[in-house]
């Protein structure tokens, strides 16, 4: 190829839905994205179909949408009855996806096997699944075909922290504690190969081999639109701090140890704290704040234009998960210009600086709360403050956490993958 035209570019992205979120819109929105940079085909899901098309997307010219039903319906029937459904048991659902995204990549390589080895593809990029326990069997036959493959963003891994092993049960995790199985799964060594490997988060870094680091690229999966997100927080306001948790209620997410760490705050009239979502911790959580009256919203599932209206009335984003691989909804927050509050822990620390938020440390209970209540105490304190890290945090995903700063970066790595540029595109700073 020559440096004239955009590389040719086959995006396989399994789970990418518009119409959906976590990694399905993750899904779509890189492989849109990439179409800046790249001449993008997708490959994906026939679920996705519809979604595709309502979207204006041509079948055929724009994607292809691969049917593996046959296998793939029947076993996500039976990773949600072993996991308990309502999103809990996430490792049980990648352990069943194992078998059967493997099918879905043999049934890709059999529909574009000419096209690659024929030379109409200048690369492969696997965007989902987003989890490093699923192998690509199809990244051996590309580089048999002398087609590169990038592998990523993958992200997981994270273990559970020390003192929540309740939540951990709550959570129907018990096989996470055995995950580290999959490092003897076959066609590991074959995908770990491929010619570069995007690690969302540090400790998918360190889970990588050290015979494949010179291959790896530190780069968050997540990323925001900005014309989705274009309200600011509303600093500056009288009357008490008002904050936000936006997320699943359920055990992981920590709205219980949230409410615990605030309520000296919501008593005194300090603090405003909207909750966003739902989930099966929904009464539990509404008798725990029975006690502060209206001092706590419960708003249930809201469409997005909503949870932006809610968060935009805000001027911090209380977001106290304890295993979070990602953290998307941290990003989206910084983006309209609230504090964000995480836990030091994976995913969410990785996106939040000292600058543009706060860090809790993560330990038992009784320290994230403890931590928690400092963190809120120091917001209601020092409002200006809080403006200032709201700002930063704005400011720090315009320029490294947009899509179409995601896409620069990823022209970035197709290049240096096709040997465009001598050096390996290094992003962000830190070990």
């Amino acid at each position: 190829m020559t440096d004239a035209r955009k590389p040719r570019v086959l995006v396989m992205a399994e789970a990418a839905n518009p119409e959906w979120v976590s990694v399905p819109l993750v899904g779509w929105s890189m492989a849109r994205a990439l179409q800046a940079v790249a001449d993008v085909h997708v490959v994906t899901q026939v679920r996705n179909r519809e979604a595709f098309l309502r979207a204006g997307l041509r079948e055929g010219q724009d994607f292809t949408a691969i049917d593996s039903e046959a296998l793939a319906r029947p076993l996500w029937r039976l990773g949600a009855w072993l996991s308990g459904g309502d999103g809990k048991g996430w490792t049980i659902q990648q352990a069943v996806q194992t078998i059967s995204y493997p099918y879905f990549e043999h049934l890709v390589w059999r529909r574009f096997r000419a096209d690659l080895r024929a030379g109409r593809f200048d690369l492969v990029h696997r965007i989902t699944p987003l989890s490093p326990v699923q192998q690509s069997p199809i990244a051996a036959k590309c580089r048999r075909a002398g087609v590169p493959f990038v592998l990523g963003p993958i992200n997981g891994g994270v273990p559970w922290p020390k003192g929540f092993e309740a939540e951990m049960k709550r959570e129907n995790e018990w096989l996470s504690r055995l995950r580290g199985l999959y490092r003897a799964l076959p066609g590991r060594t074959g995908t770990l190969r491929a010619d570069a490997i995007l690690a969302g988060s540090r400790q998918t870094m360190r889970d990588i081999p050290a015979a494949h680091q010179g291959r790896v690229i530190y780069l968050p999966e997540n990323a925001i639109d900005p014309a989705r997100f274009w309200r600011q927080a509303s600093h500056g306001q009288p009357g008490p701090l008002r904050a936000c948790f936006i997320g699943r209620l359920v055990p992981l997410k920590g709205v219980d140890m949230l409410l615990a760490a605030a309520a000296p705050l919501l008593t005194s009239g300090q603090l405003v704290l909207d909750i966003v979502g739902d989930g099966d911790m929904m009464p539990a959580l509404r008798a725990q704040a029975s006690p502060f009256g209206d001092a706590v919203v419960f708003h249930g599932w809201q469409k997005h234009e909503a949870v932006q209206d809610i968060a935009a009335r805000c001027t911090v984003l209380a977001f106290p998960s304890i295993r979070e691989f990602g953290g998307g909804v941290v990003l989206e927050a910084m983006a309209l210009g609230l504090c964000p509050i995480v836990i030091d822990y994976a995913g969410p620390a990785e996106l939040v600086t000292d600058a543009t938020g706060f860090k809790v440390p993560i330990g038992p209970r009784a320290t994230v709360i403890e931590g928690l209540a400092t963190a809120l105490q120091a917001c209601c304190e020092n409002p200006e403050g809080v403006a200032q890290k709201g700002a930063a945090a704005r400011d720090r995903v315009q320029a490294l956490f947009t899509w179409g700063r995601k896409a620069d970066q990823l022209a970035q790595v197709y290049a240096w993958v096709l040997g465009q540029t001598p050096e390996k595109p290094i992003f962000f700073d830190g070990p």
